[in-house]
């Protein structure tokens, strides 16, 4: 009995598809994948990330901004009294300096300002600040250059204006 010419490749293609799933099989059981890299997150032996640090600049939430611990009546006086002597003996009470906006966060009141040196007051740094209303900040975004007055008692930016 003869077989027919489809029987023969109907059986041909059987037999290649039985050997290429032996041969991917035999490939796919000898693989194995090289042991992980400490630094790969997924090794069990990884180091976590180090955790960052809150920034000290700039308060991004209530929580986050630190709460003024009570002053002693006597101490209060007393830094009053210092405050006024400084005053009195001509120290300024606003400084002037010019540089350009970082960032801002406005719901904060704060702003961060790379700026050239401000004489007598502070070396060039990039910082942030606290202003004394979130409205001084209207119509600002981040790269422009601005002139801005700092209130030394009151640690913070009183006058912001854009410069051309």
């Amino acid at each position: 009995m003869r077989a027919s010419t489809s029987d023969l490749r109907s059986r041909r293609r059987q037999a290649v598809l039985v050997v290429a799933s032996l041969v991917l099989a035999a490939g796919c059981a000898s693989y194995q994948p090289g042991p992980l890299a400490t630094s790969h997150p997924a090794n069990p032996d990884a180091t976590s990330a180090p955790e960052r640090l809150p920034s000290q600049t700039l308060a991004y939430m209530r929580s986050d901004i630190p709460s003024v611990p009570p002053v002693s009546p006597v101490a209060a006086a007393q830094h009053g009294e210092h405050q006024q002597r400084q005053t009195q003996e001509g120290s300024p009470q606003t400084v002037v300096g010019e540089g350009e906006i970082v960032a801002m966060v406005l719901n904060s009141g704060q702003i961060v300002l790379e700026h050239g040196e401000i004489k007598d007051f502070m070396e060039a740094m990039t910082m942030g600040y606290r202003v004394e209303s979130p409205a001084l900040l209207a119509g600002l975004k981040p790269g422009d250059q601005v002139r801005f007055t700092i209130d030394i008692q009151k640690r913070m930016i009183t006058v912001i204006e854009k410069l051309k």
